[in-house]
């Protein structure tokens, strides 16, 4: 071996870290690290608490009638959460709209049945369905264009978008036409 390299080793041997000599300031930085990181996580809580708050004028969420009918389509995958229509980043929490899960689908000529494990489960009515599109994002999730399934519903006053992502992407599409079929079916049958 050259000098420069026993040198290099020799140096790489000795370095070593220094031996922690304050363990009281340590402990203190983690210990006030540690109730940082805890108000943070209590304040989100309370801003989450009080969105619902303020959005107690919503009405419970209807549940799917006894007979809803035979199922045209069904779906399983991941409820994403609701919006305010058109307003992609305005998150409804009330009710448990907010509440991210598992969700399987399935619609009938009744409308919408929403079955959530560990949520609350909700049926929207024919009635009630305004449009079904094809989006990349809702509140706390992007994903790709067309990777999400955004229904327009209105609830009480208010128009709502949930966005759900089944677990195969390709059966999106067939959704959204089946739901705006329905819709335009409505629409017609409504006018005459």
């Amino acid at each position: 071996m050259t000098p420069v390299t026993l040198l290099a080793a020799g140096l790489a041997a000795e370095k070593k870290s220094a031996e922690v000599t304050d363990w009281a300031a340590r402990i203190g930085w983690l210990v006030g690290l540690a109730l940082f990181v805890a108000l943070v996580y209590w304040l989100m809580r309370e801003g989450w608490k009080w969105r619902g708050t303020l959005q107690g004028d919503l009405p419970e969420l209807p549940s799917a009638p006894d007979d809803p009918g035979p199922a045209r389509l069904t779906m399983s995958g991941r409820y994403h959460g609701s919006t305010t229509a058109g307003q992609w980043l305005d998150r409804i929490v009330a009710h448990g709209l907010g509440t991210r899960s598992r969700v399987e689908l399935t619609l009938t000529d009744a409308g919408l049945d929403v079955v959530r494990p560990g949520a609350t489960d909700f049926f929207v009515p024919r009635a009630a369905l305004r449009e079904a599109v094809l989006g990349k994002g809702i509140a706390g999730k992007v994903l790709t264009e067309g990777g999400l399934l955004l229904v327009t519903w209105a609830h009480g006053e208010r128009l709502i978008d949930s966005g759900f992502r089944s677990d195969r992407a390709a059966e999106h599409t067939e959704w959204v036409d089946a739901i705006n079929s329905m819709i335009n079916k409505t629409e017609t049958e409504g006018a005459r």
